[in-house]
């Protein structure tokens, strides 16, 4: 099968090559029973179709979940883990710094899915392209390095296997197309063969997979990698398809699912604003519910999941995946611990978020003006609830972060919040509390407009020049010009400089009454607008000290021919940027 086409995904994985130069002596390979007295032997046992993984003999069914929290909340949160049913964590990344987590989960009875990082490891959106056909010096440096933390951490009782690479073969398609395209995928997974077989020669007690996205990997596995014990695969929505794809795939390995859940990002139809449709609290409960069945349902192939993601992450992505963000509990939490057969029937659970509209024009609000929300929540248990109200700026600058908002609380569920001041299709998030550890969240987009202004645009389509602009760079060039015409995608950018300015040409001496700035992301700290009849001398007619982008709407009254924004300082790094300038009469 051929891997989905590439989407950014609503999550971050952090899981480079440690970095460090190592300097452990000569591996030798030790008999299994010596090699993991302490850790003991975990193999993959059994025939086509009716395999099964076991550890010390015993069989062992993975109910997992990714981890996290950092290595230095091991102790912290595994007992939580282990409450739930856990049984077992997958990392991205092993190094130095994985210790303390192996000794922590072995100490909790929890084992972990180490990982190895390769590049361009992480999917849709990833970077870090290497040729995989030429590149001897990365081969061979991951040849030495991957074998050396096994031989460091395979008699540690808290490793279960080792997994190399994470999404590669679907991320190679970002660096390379067409017959390349194959020839790099076919080397990557021929280095991750000859990396499982210097594994085996290290630990043979422990089995090797590999990671990649959906089932599009399997077939160059099957062809390159014919030492892996067994595969591995990261699938959401889909997660209930992989059965019928390896019965027709004609595979020979048993697999686990190392990423899992509710639908991602890529793969949710668009809302009326033209952004991901992200499911409810109570959606994502049951992606997870539905995963496990469909895992467990594939038996003797299917040898158990790490679903995504054990994380306190307050971003985003952790809106989007978590199961605790910001360390609170939420309905997917308790749907993985009710999956793994952790006790509930004590536990004190969170709000339900049944409806979350935004009241008039559900899909348009103009910058700076007041917008309600109207929340539906209630509590199983009865608590009293808490409101929170976040925005979040995704799909305007692919930033992750979540800024709280202050809100009006009308009663009856209204939330009453200020529009952000920059234009575009914002997040908005409302989050409730019951005060015991457990939230909801829902969310909605919004797109926020420029204010309306009362009067005709007399710089629309005018003569515009500046000080400087940029002839290229990512959507460039940007001339002047495109302040004024009226679209909102296209823009003024100047050097990264100051001061800088921009003006237009109103044919004649004429009064206005209303200035209207529509800021980039590189926005003005300080500026004056000024006025003149000859482009030449200026009056200054309002002075900025404060500017904080978005949209700068301003009454203010002039007279002159040329209409000059002239920038003292900028707000950012970069330069000025202005989608629309506007003058009104």
């Amino acid at each position: 099968m051929t891997p989905p086409p590439p989407r950014t995904r609503a999550r971050r994985l952090s899981a480079p090559l440690a970095a460090g130069v190592l300097t452990l002596g000569a591996l030798t390979a030790l008999p299994a029973a010596r090699a993991h007295a302490a850790g003991g032997v975990v193999k993959v046992t059994g025939t086509q179709g009716d395999w099964q993984l076991t550890v010390d003999g015993k069989p062992y069914q993975i109910k997992g979940l990714t981890w996290g929290p950092s290595t230095a909340d091991a102790d912290r949160y595994l007992p939580d883990l282990k409450s739930m049913g856990v049984n077992t964590i997958r990392t991205w990344g092993t190094d130095a710094t994985s210790k303390p987590l192996f000794d922590s989960a072995a100490a909790h009875g929890i084992k972990v899915i180490a990982g190895f990082w390769l590049q361009p490891g992480g999917g849709p959106g990833s970077g870090g392209c290497v040729n995989y056909v030429t590149d001897t010096a990365y081969r061979n440096q991951v040849l030495d390095e991957f074998p050396r933390w096994v031989q460091t951490y395979k008699d540690n009782p808290g490793v279960l296997m080792w997994d190399v690479g994470n999404e590669s073969v679907l991320g190679l398609q970002n660096c390379y197309g067409g017959t390349e395209l194959e020839r790099q995928r076919d080397a990557y997974t021929t280095l991750v063969n000859d990396i499982t077989k210097r594994v085996h020669a290290v630990d043979p007690g422990h089995p090797v997979t590999s990671t990649d996205a959906w089932v599009g990997a399997w077939p160059y596995f099957k062809k390159n990698a014919p030492d892996l014990d067994l595969y591995a695969v990261n699938s959401y929505n889909a997660v209930c398809d992989i059965k019928s794809a390896w019965q027709q795939g004609g595979y020979s390995k048993p697999y686990i699912v190392t990423e899992t859940g509710p639908a991602g990002e890529w793969e949710v139809p668009d809302d009326a604003n033209g952004v991901p449709l992200e499911p409810s609290d109570a959606a994502k409960a049951d992606g997870y519910t539905r995963a496990w069945g469909c895992v467990t349902a594939h038996k003797g192939v299917a040898l158990g999941a790490t679903m995504f993601h054990y994380g306190t992450e307050y971003d985003f992505g952790g809106i989007w995946f978590n199961l605790l963000p910001a360390g609170q509990r939420r309905l997917s939490y308790y749907a993985v611990k009710r999956a793994y057969g952790g006790d509930t029937s004590h536990d004190n659970t969170p709000p339900v978020v049944s409806g979350l509209t935004v009241e008039g024009d559900p899909g348009t609000v103009q910058a700076g003006q007041d917008l309600v929300l109207a929340v539906r929540a209630t509590d199983p248990d009865g608590d009293p609830l808490a409101h929170e109200v976040l925005d979040n700026s995704m799909y305007i600058d692919q930033s992750k972060n979540l800024g709280p908002l202050p809100f009006t609380d009308l009663g009856g569920g209204r939330l009453k919040i200020t529009a952000p001041d920059r234009p575009g299709v914002w997040k908005v998030y409302v989050k409730v509390t019951d005060g015991h550890g457990n939230v909801g969240v829902e969310t909605r987009s919004v797109r926020v407009v420029p204010p309306v202004v009362n009067g005709t645009d007399i710089a629309l389509g005018k003569p515009a020049t500046a000080s400087s602009y940029q002839p290229g760079y990512g959507d460039c060039p940007c001339p002047a010009a495109n302040a004024v015409d009226g679209n909102r995608n296209t823009r003024w950018a100047s050097d990264w400089s100051d001061p800088q300015w921009i003006q237009v040409d109103l044919g004649t001496r004429t009064t206005f009454r209303h200035v209207q700035l529509l800021w980039e992301a590189s926005y003005a700290k300080a500026y004056t607008v000024q006025t003149s009849d000859d482009g030449r001398t200026w009056q200054t007619v309002r002075t900025v000290t404060d500017g904080n982008g978005g949209v700068d709407d301003y009454d203010v009254t002039g007279t002159g021919r040329y209409v000059r924004i002239n920038g003292t300082a900028r707000g950012t790094g970069w330069g000025y940027s202005l989608y629309e300038f506007g003058v009104y009469n």
